[in-house]
């Protein structure tokens, strides 16, 4: 609180948190956990090892058709909507991508995502974080399940959704040949939970 001539001015007290702020307060992250902000909310995840199995698969079958420099694993990228700051499981980005003044790589840039289920976090990857990727326009979305066995492929963004979704079973292969991804990732080395 200041006073100026007669008048009282109030100091700011403003409650808008800020992705910066909130990924400070988690700082330093305990060792194997990951950190995420999806529509404010904070979660903190274990690392298990079938989860980072499925996205080490994924990352190196990637790097048939991306260089190692366009591959992120659990690398915050901020995405459209209130307070989303993603560290998703795969992200593959497009040539020529690079991060802007912050450092930070750019949602814009963003090819594919690949999010290996989490038993705490599931809802997320199947609900909010979905949604959240159509609207930004990510032309590919995999979801990896290790409970079901399954995968799911939403391609096609428009809105807030995916107009075209295909589920299999984990050991059929993926085919990404009519995306921009263009290649056919494999899912038989795909451990399950």
């Amino acid at each position: 609180m200041t006073v100026v001539d007669d008048r009282i001015e109030m100091a700011d007290t403003s409650d808008e948190r800020t992705l910066d702020m909130m990924f400070e307060w988690l700082e330093p992250t305990p060792e194997g956990f990951k950190v995420e902000i999806a529509e404010g909310n904070i979660y903190m995840s274990p690392r298990r090892g079938t989860h980072w199995q499925i996205s080490l698969d994924l990352v190196e079958q990637l790097r048939a058709g991306y260089p190692r420099r366009r591959l992120m694993s659990d690398v915050r990228i901020d995405f459209p909507g209130r307070l989303n700051g993603f560290a998703s499981d795969v992200v593959a980005l497009a040539d020529g991508a690079t991060p802007d003044a912050k450092g930070h790589w750019r949602y814009q840039d963003v090819e594919f995502v690949a999010e290996v289920i989490s038993k705490d976090t599931a809802a997320n990857d199947y609900g909010s974080k979905k949604a959240t990727y159509a609207t930004a326009g990510v032309p590919v979305y995999l979801i990896a399940d290790p409970y079901t066995g399954t995968w799911h492929l939403h391609t096609i963004p428009k809105d807030d959704e995916y107009r075209s979704v295909l589920s299999l079973d984990s050991g059929t292969p993926v085919d990404l040949t009519g995306t921009v991804v263009g290649l056919t990732l494999e899912t038989g080395d795909f451990p399950s939970d």
